[in-house]
């Protein structure tokens, strides 16, 4: 049972880069190729075993060994691989053969219905294992359900959406601004002023869309992610609108974050349940998920793994839902287990996840042990929201009449 004491919270491919300059509605000039190049240290550098910089696909800086570059090439290699599968589908089934994997069963012959239930027995498998970056803006738009989405309204919404509220202030524009700047800095494209554009437009375009949310810190990392995988900036917008109102769970980004705490209560509960010497020996120090398990949730981890393991969490992510977050928190836990049990110190145990999340290289690492290893019955993970959703909410009512309180005495 979670303790009632859970703090509450307040609001690498390698290659040249490609993915900027960004154009709002048309095609972006450069594709991310089928090819990708290796990246060949020196033989001074194989020796030394040294640390190494060097840019994955989506232009980020990336810092490791000459051990790193190894699992980065062999990761590269995979991908390709990868690629073969998935053009060989498409030149096999058609371009968008995954579409028909929502066939109602209903409606179809015995013959075809076994069809469409094999096309999801093969795209499911596919997914995990990972979209082709170039195949992957098209597959997640269909998929996750934006295209649906874009489809209710008129093709001009985005763009009259950004003029009519690109001059307007309100505290979640205010926000927006702030943190522009902190949105990965150093990133050859998204720390410009182009880039920061691009991604306020598209922030700011939902936070009118959709007051309840607004804007809460962490969407910021999750909408420039976006971008550099999109082949647009209203298709980015799209994505992010169904991530917050279909693949998410309610109220994860509203003002109170009731949300995010349910989702941390239920992964407490699921870590006792799944590692129960980890956790005991976690709760002994003191030491709650939610110091390192908040960001995960609110940034659905593009902060805290590479970019392109976090890619691979995404398509598994807009395809399966967000029982999948659970599973790869859950797995980093997992994977660490016995060198946690080692620790003597809250900061040692942050520093072994913070390690450990920023050096996955290898996605299929996290996700075998994620999707294969790790697993729980989604009804539970349902009745275990509903649980914890009340003592959330008696909770941050208790902590809002503390303040009211406080308050008055203020005044008087």
């Amino acid at each position: 049972m979670v303790s009632s004491t859970t703090p509450i919270i307040n609001q690498s491919s390698i290659g040249p880069l490609i993915m900027y300059p960004f154009q709002r509605k048309t095609d972006l000039p450069f594709e991310i190729q089928p090819d990708f190049t290796f990246l060949r240290q020196s033989i001074h550098a194989r020796r030394a075993n040294i640390v190494v910089n060097f840019q994955d696909l989506y232009g980020f800086m990336v810092q490791g060994n000459v051990d790193d570059v190894n699992v980065l090439n062999e990761v590269r290699e995979k991908v390709r691989e990868q690629g073969r599968v998935w053009w060989g589908m498409e030149a096999n089934r058609g371009a968008n053969w995954y579409l028909r994997t929502y066939a109602s069963s209903g409606d179809l012959k015995s013959s075809l219905r076994f069809s469409v239930l094999v096309n999801g027995m093969t795209l499911k498998k596919l997914i995990r294992k990972g979209i082709p970056p170039s195949l992957r803006p098209k597959v997640w738009f269909s998929l996750s359900g934006a295209a649906k989405k874009k489809s209710t309204v008129p093709d001009s919404y985005y763009d009259d959406l950004t003029a009519a509220v690109s001059d307007k202030i309100t505290p979640a524009t205010k926000q927006i601004d702030h943190d522009l700047p902190r949105t990965f800095p150093g990133h050859p494209w998204l720390d410009t002023p182009e880039g920061h554009a691009a991604v306020r437009r598209v922030l700011v375009g939902y936070s009118f869309r959709d007051s309840d949310v607004g804007y809460c810190q962490g969407l910021n990392y999750v909408a420039a992610m976006l971008l550099l995988v999109m082949k647009t900036e209203e298709e980015a917008f799209w994505m992010l609108a169904v991530l917050l109102e279909n693949v998410l769970v309610n109220d994860c980004y509203t003002d109170n974050l009731s949300g995010c705490h349910v989702e941390q209560r239920v992964f407490k509960d699921l870590l006792t349940k799944k590692c129960p010497r980890l956790s005991a020996h976690l709760e002994t120090l003191g030491f709650d998920v939610s110091l390192v398990a908040t960001e995960w949730f609110l940034c659905l981890f593009s902060k805290s793994l590479p970019s392109e393991t976090t890619m691979r969490v995404w398509d598994v992510l807009f395809y399966e839902g967000a029982k999948v977050l659970f599973n790869v928190a859950l797995a980093i836990f997992k994977m660490k287990e016995e060198e946690l049990l080692m620790t003597l110190y809250v900061g040692d145990v942050i520093k072994i996840i913070q390690d450990t999340t920023h050096n996955i290289f290898d996605p299929d690492d996290l996700l075998t042990v994620a999707l294969d290893t790790i697993s729980f019955m989604t009804t539970n993970l349902s009745k275990q929201r509903k649980k914890q959703e009340t003592v959330v909410m008696e909770e941050l009512d208790q902590r809002l009449r503390r303040l009211n309180t406080r308050k008055l005495s203020v005044k008087s």
